[in-house]
Parts: C-alpha cells; sequence; structure tokens
C-alpha cells in the first residue's frame, strides 16, 4: 500500500488545492508584498517626485476648494449662521478619519489609499468595492468643482464686461443646461496641467493653493470689520437636523487627507 505522505511517482510534490470562490474574493495580500509591488515599475523601481510638502498643498487644496468655494452655499441654508458648529462637526468628524488613514499608513507604506489598506486587511472583494468608491469619489468631487468653477466664471465675466453665458452653456443639467463649456475647460486645463508631470502639477498647485490662502486671509480681514452681532439671530433656522444635514454636506470638503494617502 502506497503512503499517502509520498509524493507521486514523477518526485514532483503535489500541487496545492486550488481556492473556491469565497476564498479567492476574500484572500488578502501581504503588506511585504505590497510594499514590494509599490517601488516596482516596468523594469525598474518607480522615482518618487512627491514629497511631504507637495503632498500637503494637495490636502489643502483639495479642502479649500470644495468646502470654501463650491460646498459652503450648499450648507448654509441648511444650517443658517450655525453653519460655523457644522463646520466644526464635520471637522472632528475628518480629524479621527486622518487618524485612522495616518496609522494604516504608517503601517502600510504605499500609495492606493483605501484600496490597498483594505487589500491588506479585508481582503480582495472588499478592496475592489474600496477602489471603486475612490473613483466615484473622485468623479464627483471633479464634477462638483467644475461646475462651481463654471459659476464663478459665469459671474466674474458678468460683473466685469456685462457678458453672460447662456445657461445651455453654462448651467447643470439639472438646472436647464445642456453642455457646461466652463466645466468642460476647467477640467481640460487641470489634465493638462497633470500630463506635464507630477512634479510641474505639483508646484502649479502649491501656487494656486497660497493664492487661495492669501485671498482668505484677505477676505476675513475685510470681512471682520462688518461684523454685526444682529447677524446671528435665529441661530439655527432648522435646529440640530439643519446643522447635521450641513455637517454631512461640509465632510465632502474634508477628502483632502484622502488624497494625500492615495498619492504618497
Amino acid at each position: 500500500m502506497l503512503d499517502q505522505g509520498a509524493p507521486p511517482h514523477n518526485g514532483q510534490p503535489a500541487a496545492p488545492p486550488s481556492l473556491g470562490v469565497g476564498a479567492r474574493l476574500m484572500r488578502r495580500k501581504p503588506v511585504e508584498l505590497l510594499v514590494a509591488e509599490g517601488g516596482r515599475g516596468d523594469g525598474g523601481s518607480l522615482r518618487r517626485s512627491l514629497g511631504l510638502w507637495q503632498l500637503t498643498m494637495i490636502s489643502i487644496g483639495a479642502t479649500l476648494g470644495t468646502g470654501i468655494f463650491v460646498v459652503l452655499g450648499e450648507a448654509v441654508p441648511k444650517a443658517g449662521p450655525a453653519v460655523t458648529l457644522s463646520f466644526v462637526i464635520a471637522g472632528l468628524t475628518a480629524l479621527f478619519s486622518a487618524l485612522s488613514y495616518a496609522e494604516l499608513a504608517g503601517t502600510i507604506p504605499v500609495s492606493g489609499s483605501s484600496y490597498s489598506y483594505a487589500y491588506a486587511t479585508m481582503g480582495e472583494l472588499i478592496a475592489w468595492i474600496c477602489g471603486w468608491c475612490l473613483m466615484l469619489e473622485y468623479g464627483v468631487s471633479v464634477a462638483a468643482v467644475a461646475v462651481g468653477w463654471g459659476e464663478y466664471l459665469n459671474e466674474l465675466l458678468d460683473g466685469t464686461i456685462g457678458v453672460t453665458l447662456p445657461a445651455a452653456l453654462s448651467a447643470p443639467p439639472g438646472d436647464g443646461g445642456v453642455f457646461n463649456l466652463p466645466a468642460l475647460i476647467v477640467v481640460l486645463l487641470a489634465m493638462a496641467f497633470l500630463m506635464g508631470g507630477a512634479r510641474e502639477s505639483a508646484r502649479a498647485n502649491t501656487i494656486m493653493v497660497v493664492v487661495k490662502i492669501a485671498a482668505l486671509v484677505l477676505f476675513c480681514a475685510i470681512g471682520v470689520q462688518g461684523f454685526r452681532s444682529g447677524n446671528y439671530e435665529n441661530f439655527m433656522p432648522l435646529g440640530m437636523a439643519g446643522v447635521s444635514a450641513a455637517g454631512a454636506t461640509l465632510f465632502f470638503s474634508y477628502i483632502g487627507f484622502d488624497a494625500a494617502s492615495t498619492k504618497k
């Protein structure tokens, strides 16, 4: 009788049993393998082109772009003057999320953000879902910023030279628009910056972030002179429900910390 543990007659070890569908979907990739693959390109190692300063500016730029210039107009009607509390709630929530991202980034020092973290901890299926959620997140945020930029451009043209783009070419489809030309232009400009290279686009982003910060500081310096305590009457027009709803909207403006872990 043959020994059950003996190798086959050809001297080769038996092949490991194939994994089932469920096991393949939930298999995890070791951190060591993720780190090793992250340092390889086509025939060589990838050159690191973004440092701490560039990644910080990308994160700040994402937050200032959506939170201050776009999302605020959606949150104020819900919270009224209590939008300040909504910012605090959203900021604290984002703070704890960012701390979790920081710990995961230190444990799994690779690019890919939640996709890589989920692949190493929860399995391939969850990582696949997280990856597509990231694609949706950035797609929605880019669309929101592009549409907001188009509205600001239309107001600038109307206030300076008295020219207003027709709604069919400047408004989103939900507001009567057919083709949002300014939004398309800003997306194409961003694409042109990115095609120039990671380092060059990061440099352009840093310049724009400095300009935005300077504009906000100037706005605060001028706006504080017109402070009126009476503007805070009816502080919570919709109560805490409005404050929490506005906080959920404003959390969209804090996704900048995710950009750092995606590109590092």
